[in-house]
């Protein structure tokens, strides 16, 4: 195995909260292992405050972490002593004397923080226009959450179009690069690790009342046809034994990995790219097996009509 020396540690900027170093203990082989990441402390609305991983640092020696722990500290000229830095200032009272007047020191200004925004924007718009936030709000309608889940799954789903990647990277990086915050009207409690993951759970049992839905809209707003539909299936594989996902099975490997367990993912388009159904099926399913079902679901959902089916020669049979 390949591996890397970790980054030398370098001194924190004050920008945000208060940082710290987090160990999570495993314990592998009958031997303990502690893995280590930088947290942010962020406060919140309401004084609530949340926790954001800044930097990953994987397991590191005792030597190493009292770098790290060092890197994290600030020297204090009042005290003449080194401390933790605070990256949330103190709140301090406003000068009571010439309130209407301030001093700005030009050569002191720089620009932080610059977000995207006009990416952003259209985005949300284009959810709005699609009706997503009405139909969303209604099948979330009920819940007690500090966020509503439709603006999670909206963040979600922005990050998609414009920068695809994981709810982590989400979570760590992307949030505080855009301007979602300002658009969604939350703080950074819409982006936390366990609410992004928490999230996509709660969309499976509305699956197909989506796509009713969605289908409608596209006929609407673009004229689309729905006569041609595409059809093909292609798999993704899992490192691991994945002994709790019933689903994951050995079998025809697109990717070159037979020795990994994988699921097979069948696919229904339009010529304009417009998804109509998705299934995904065990890993040692034949692709020839799947068209009678598919066939069927497009049918109970769409209803019949004339359509012409393309796909790959070795999913029909006789």
């Amino acid at each position: 195995m390949k591996t890397y020396p970790l980054p030398k540690p370098k001194r924190f900027r004050v920008c945000f909260g208060i940082m710290f170093l987090r160990a999570l203990k495993r314990y592998k082989d009958g031997k303990e292992h502690r893995y280590w990441s930088v947290v942010e402390n962020r406060r919140l609305q309401g004084g609530r405050v949340s926790q954001r991983t800044v930097l990953y640092l994987g397991e590191i020696n005792d030597a190493q972490q009292a770098a790290w722990q060092k890197s994290l500290e600030g020297f204090d000229e009042e005290s003449g002593r080194w401390r933790q830095v605070k990256l949330f200032p103190e709140e301090r009272g406003a000068a009571s004397a010439d309130m209407d007047r301030i001093g700005v020191r030009l050569s002191a200004m720089e620009l932080r923080r610059p977000r995207h925004f006009g990416d952003c924007w259209l985005a949300c718009k284009l959810w709005e226009e699609l009706g997503l936030h009405e139909f969303w709000s209604e099948k979330f309608a009920g819940g007690r959450e500090e966020v509503a889940w439709e603006k999670v799954l909206e963040l979600l789903t922005v990050n998609r179009l414009l920068a695809p990647g994981s709810e982590w990277r989400l979570h760590r990086e992307w949030f505080d690069q855009s301007a979602m915050d300002e658009l969604l009207g939350e703080d950074f409690a819409v982006a936390e690790k366990n609410r992004l993951y928490r999230c996509l759970d709660r969309l499976l049992a509305h699956k197909q009342e989506l796509f009713s839905h969605l289908q409608e809209k596209w006929r609407q707003m673009f004229d689309a046809r729905f006569d041609l539909l595409l059809y093909d299936l292609t798999s993704t594989y899992f490192e691991g034994e994945m002994a709790d996902y019933p689903k994951a099975k050995h079998g025809y490997s697109r990717d070159g990995r037979p020795d990994c367990r994988q699921v097979v993912i069948g696919l229904v388009v339009t010529t304009a790219g417009f998804p109509l159904a998705y299934e995904i099926m065990p890993g040692n399913t034949s692709d020839k097996t799947t068209l009678r079902e598919f066939l069927k679901k497009i049918e109970d959902q769409y209803g019949k009509m004339n359509r012409v089916w393309m796909m790959d020669r070795g999913i029909p049979t006789e």
